[in-house]
């Protein structure tokens, strides 16, 4: 194929419609008809990236190979397409005005007025065609975060405007994605929103060629009528997404909609190729059909916001249909854990994970549930500052240094087994200045960790932190029985902890959950589901008995 085709995806009416999920179905079925695609998110906010966003104000920070802090949709993205992504992938307005300002700086504007049409438009555009331009993808699908209409998204749509009128037709199209409300006092779906928000779309100099309605209740026909002759659409290229049980099922959903049939004939695109879904449909099957169930506790100090833990709760669909179980994920709040109501909040759980993070706030809550999965043989799993309070509960509990600590949490700790990384000690600014994206990991042979990876010798996982494993104290904790496992090659530290003597227990450094996908479900997450499984089946085995 010659020129990259691109598919804008904007929405109206109210955030989180899902123009996320949508986009990543719609590229899916694309892919699962062998055109090669990607997505990039366009974010409106003046972050330059989300990295120093609290969790709780915009969820997940995801990390890609090549070290980007990114929108949590990019896992979406990875999860759905079996495909990396990197910094490209997404762009964020701080980007978007410090690369223009650097240039005005430089001088690279001649003396000219610098202004939004054309310096930041045109810098918007280029980003854009950054993916194309590579010659790696047959088909570009970009999403337009925040709504048609806000302040923040102007830039953005007016860079879009350009570029369908650049590219011409049949290369460039936009998907509209809006809200049709049902109102239960007068029992019937609302399409006014949605023709309000084409025509604010319309106002911008832009015309929606396809519009995804969502809905609780079916659309019926004379509805899709109707928002078709208003928002002047074609009748098919009206889609209905409607309230999915799972993300999961919307790729299937809009295959029967016929989303990406419409959108290839509008490219000009070749629509007969068969699409192959079978891996996708074994997965769902799976995944609706479980043999078992576990319960599994998820110890972190971000629980009240189910997307500040994103990747990891899809990690566990991954592995529980890998192992045909259903996850029961209970949200443990680690602030809230004493010695009094610790039994009360982890009794019957069948592993215990416990969460990344940052900050003092709730640590102790941590390692009282280090220690308690510990000393009841419960499957562990502890991810970045959850193996970081592994390293700790060990080092207070069972070797007996007083106060072992981090120097994140105490400056002054006389056992600082967790200390800021050497190249860190300097470092003022916060943004992107962690240890971030892919590094190498070397496995211990013969250990736990190696058997999870299959026998893997050497591993390449994605990070996000800045305190580490104190190698000072790596002997003495190996003495008494704490095994590290994974050694970084690059810098000699500590990756991986384990204890032999127990059922299950791992802690790593990196983050396993951002290269979890539907193909490739990661070893670790199936490895623990599987062993919580096994813990359930002996607890049964032994009530019974």
């Amino acid at each position: 194929m010659s020129q990259t085709k691109y598919i804008f995806v904007t929405g109206g009416v109210t955030s989180s419609l899902g123009k996320g999920i949508i986009a990543a179905s719609l590229a899916k079925l694309l892919q699962a008809r062998g055109y090669k695609t990607t997505i990039q998110k366009l974010d409106p906010y003046i972050n330059v990236d989300p990295g120093t966003l609290n969790p709780y104000e915009h969820g997940e920070c995801y990390v890609t190979d090549d070290g980007a802090e990114t929108d949590l949709d990019l896992g979406h993205y990875e999860r759905f397409l079996n495909v990396r992504t990197s910094q490209a992938n997404n762009v964020t307005t701080g980007r978007i005005y410090q690369s223009v300002i650097e240039k005005e700086r430089r001088g690279e504007f001649l003396g000219k007025t610098v202004q939004v049409v054309p310096h930041i438009t045109n810098e918007i555009k280029e980003r854009v065609q950054l993916l194309g331009n590579s010659g790696e993808y047959d088909i570009v699908i970009t999403e337009i975060g925040g709504t048609v209409g806000d302040i923040e998204s102007l830039p953005y749509i007016e860079a879009v405007r350009q570029l369908l009128w650049e590219l011409g037709d049949n290369n460039a199209i936009v998907i509209h994605l809006t809200l049709v409300p049902f109102l239960s006092a007068a029992g019937e779906l609302k399409t006014k929103p949605t023709q309000h928000s084409v025509k604010t779309l319309m106002e911008s100099g832009i015309k929606a060629d396809i519009l995804v309605c969502r809905t609780e209740h079916e659309i019926s026909d004379e509805i899709k009528e109707k928002l078709a002759l208003f928002c002047n659409v074609k009748r098919e290229a009206v889609i209905q997404s409607i309230d999915a049980s799972t993300i999961y099922d919307v790729p299937v959903m809009m295959q029967e909609e016929g989303l990406d049939t419409v959108a290839l004939r509008k490219l000009a695109l070749p629509d007969d190729r068969e699409t192959d879904l079978n891996q996708w449909n074994e997965f769902l099957e799976r995944h609706k059909n479980p043999k078992n169930e576990v319960t599994v506790g998820l110890v972190g100090k971000y629980v009240e916001l189910q997307d500040s833990y994103k990747s990891i709760l899809e990690s566990f669909i991954h592995a529980g249909a890998v192992n045909e179980v259903r996850v029961k994920v209970r949200s443990v709040h680690s602030e809230h854990l004493t010695e009094k109501n610790l039994e009360k909040k982890l009794a019957g759980l069948n592993g215990i994970l416990v969460a990344p993070g940052f900050g003092e706030r709730g640590i102790e809550g941590k390692i009282k549930a280090v220690r308690y999965a510990r000393e009841n043989g419960i499957p562990f799993l502890g991810i970045c500052l959850g193996m970081q309070m592994a390293v700790i509960e060990y080092a207070r509990n069972v070797l007996g240094l007083s106060g072992a600590n981090s120097t994140e949490m105490d400056e002054n700790t006389q056992n600082p087994v967790i200390s800021l990384m050497e190249e860190q000690k300097t470092v003022t600014n916060k943004g992107g200045t962690m240890r971030l994206g892919a590094w190498d990991c070397k496995l211990l042979d013969g250990s736990l960790v190696q058997e999870v990876y299959n026998g893997a010798s050497d591993i390449s996982e994605r990070h996000r932190h800045r305190y580490e494993f104190n190698n000072e104290y790596k002997a003495q904790l190996e003495a008494a029985g704490l095994k590290p496992s994974g050694i970084n090659t690059a810098t000699g530290l500590v990756e991986i902890v384990e204890l032999p003597k127990h059922p299950w227990f791992i802690g790593v450094q990196y983050h396993p959950e951002y290269k979890s996908t539907v193909a490739n479900p990661h070893p670790l997450f199936v490895g623990f589901v599987k062993a919580a499984l096994k813990r359930k089946k002996q607890q049964t085995n032994a009530s019974l008995a």
